[in-house]
């Protein structure tokens, strides 16, 4: 072989090898679909809808402005994207014109149903709905083994202002939805991915806010995955039902609860699965830390799940605890605390083979001491719930100490 041959061969090998490296990178490289989700009449933000792609697993929820960063892998370009809204019709189009136009907004139309103000017209009570619903929970949800990649956030705040941050990549491993023996047990495995957490977990403040794996404590307030709806006749009773609503192509079923707490759930006409849950309580609460006592709490829940491969998956569930605290002589009072918790689901595998082994499951402890070093390129595509004015205000709270990026790296 000549030289000239031989430079020929090995240019033409480079050239390969860089031309699949750049195939490799571009495959990797996630595309990013950006805009705000609003009401068509009034132009008013849809906060929480569902953002997905059809018949697939991944999906986003919108944020408190309606906004929504969809980081989606480059081979869904061609698909249908998917928003729903309950009370509202699907939107659907195909991500490629999404990503063309760049829409500012997407408009929702309300559903025909909720426009002519559809009143009960058959004969169920709302306690005869809910109880066909509960006794259905085996049917509508996954009874086979299932792993969720997820996304927690958590936000402690002292008199509105906050004073720390942690949020968490995660995977869900879960057997099935049979009802637990033990329904203060964590049933399900989960793996942290990734953690950032800013500073503050040292501030004074911080003893009067829970120590433990806040997230295995927010798993847990799944009333569905864990029955931990009230099943006896005199709840049953109270329960009243309300005008239908229409979610992803379905009519709807509301019945609420409003005596001495608030509760309200949604339920699928065509299969009575339970596609929606709110609930909030405030009450008297006595628990003492140093020389303070915690005389009212106030507890807010909404859970939502979203179909997918005949059976209902949780899709977010968020939580805000308020506790006002008083000193425990005078009974002056000094402060309010608040915890705000988010988990969002991102993708499902909906009959996995892959399990969370003993060795890699997160521990029972707080997620800030469960050391993991911070990876900015791992977050800089990751499907989270984009941040609102509210959250430029946690930032600007947090920044106090140090820009959050610097605080992630050193944290």
């Amino acid at each position: 072989m000549t030289n000239l041959n031989f430079e020929l061969t090995v240019m033409r090998a480079l050239f390969i090898i860089l031309f699949s490296l750049t195939v490799l990178c571009v495959k990797a490289q996630r595309i990013t679909l950006s805009t705000r989700v609003q009401d068509k009449v009034t132009a008013e933000p849809l906060p929480f809808a569902s953002v997905g792609i059809k018949g697939k697993s991944i999906g986003t929820v919108t944020n408190l402005q309606g906004e929504f960063d969809f980081h989606i892998p480059p081979e869904y370009r061609n698909e249908i994207l998917v928003i729903s809204m309950l009370g509202y019709e699907n939107f659907e189009a195909p991500i490629w014109s999404l990503l063309d136009s760049k829409p500012t907004s997407i408009d929702m139309n309300k559903s025909t149903t909720v426009l002519q103000e559809v009143v009960v017209s058959d004969s169920l009570m709302g306690s005869e709905i809910v109880k066909i619903a509960l006794a259905r929970v085996e049917n509508n949800f996954p009874m086979e083994p299932f792993l969720m990649d997820g996304f927690y956030r958590d936000v402690k705040k002292i008199g509105g202002t906050s004073i720390s941050l942690l949020e968490a990549a995660v995977k869900i491993y879960d057997e099935n939805y049979i009802e637990p023996r033990n329904k203060e047990k964590l049933r399900e495995r989960v793996k942290l991915v990734e953690v950032r957490k800013s500073l503050g977990y040292d501030n004074k403040f911080a003893p009067y806010f829970h120590q433990r794996n806040l997230l295995e404590d927010l798993l847990l307030h799944n009333n569905i995955r864990y029955r931990q709806i009230d099943e006896n006749e005199g709840f049953f009773e109270s329960l009243k039902r309300e005008p239908d609503s229409y979610y992803n192509g379905h009519e709807i079923f509301v019945v609420s609860h409003s005596e001495d707490f608030s509760f309200k759930i949604f339920i699928d006409k065509q299969n009575y699965a339970i596609t929606h849950l709110e609930y909030e309580v405030s009450g008297e609460n006595f628990e003492r830390k140093k020389n303070l006592v915690s005389k009212h709490v106030t507890y807010r829940k909404t859970i939502d799940f979203k179909s997918f491969a005949g059976r209902m998956f949780l899709n977010y569930i968020t939580v805000v605890t308020k506790e006002k605290w008083y000193d425990d002589v005078t009974s002056e009072f000094k402060f309010e605390t608040e915890l705000e918790q988010h988990l969002l689901i991102n993708e499902i595998d909906s009959n996995t083979k892959e399990k969370i082994a003993s060795t890699d499951k997160m521990r029972n402890y707080g997620l800030q001491f469960q050391d993991y070093p911070y990876n900015k390129k791992f977050w800089d595509d990751y499907n989270v719930i984009k941040d609102t004015p509210i959250d430029k205000k946690i930032l600007a709270d947090l920044e106090r100490l140090a820009p959050l990026e610097k605080q992630f790296e050193n944290n």
